[in-house]
């Protein structure tokens, strides 16, 4: 159990929403832990969230582990917050840091791996509201 800013309490696995603070107005705070986990990520996908028109993949990936090579029909943006990574981007590969944002166009085939040697932070942004992946190899 969790307790919200509300201060109510609720169970793992539920997506809090708030009292309004004003008339008409909502709003939605979520604890990471609340989020679908994937392996080494979270997944916030828009429409399960007030209809959002994005949705974000939230990475904490130990040295050595990566995603294996994968398109979608809209631009992804990488934001890197913490250690180095190598992307291939179409046929490119590329290390990017802490600091960086990588953006991939639409259609691009792409991949990553934590090359560093401390675990890998970034958040993967997915300009829809729900992710659309064709994953390119097993």
């Amino acid at each position: 159990m969790n307790t919200s800013q509300t201060g109510k309490r609720q169970a793992a696995g539920e997506h809090p929403v708030l009292a309004p603070m004003e008339a008409n107005v909502n709003y939605l705070v979520i604890d990471r832990e609340n989020l679908p986990r994937d392996g080494n990520t979270f997944e916030f996908q828009g429409y399960q969230f007030l209809d959002s028109e994005v949705s974000i993949i939230w990475v904490d990936m130990p040295p050595g582990i990566g995603v294996r090579l994968h398109k979608h029909p809209y631009k992804e943006i990488f934001v890197i917050q913490e250690g180095v990574t190598t992307y291939t981007v179409g046929s490119v590969s590329l290390e990017a840091h802490a600091g960086q944002i990588i953006v991939v166009p639409a259609g691009t085939p792409h991949k990553f791996v934590n090359s560093g040697d401390c675990a890998l932070r970034q958040v993967d942004i997915h300009l829809r509201r729900k992710f659309i992946t064709d994953w390119l190899d097993g």
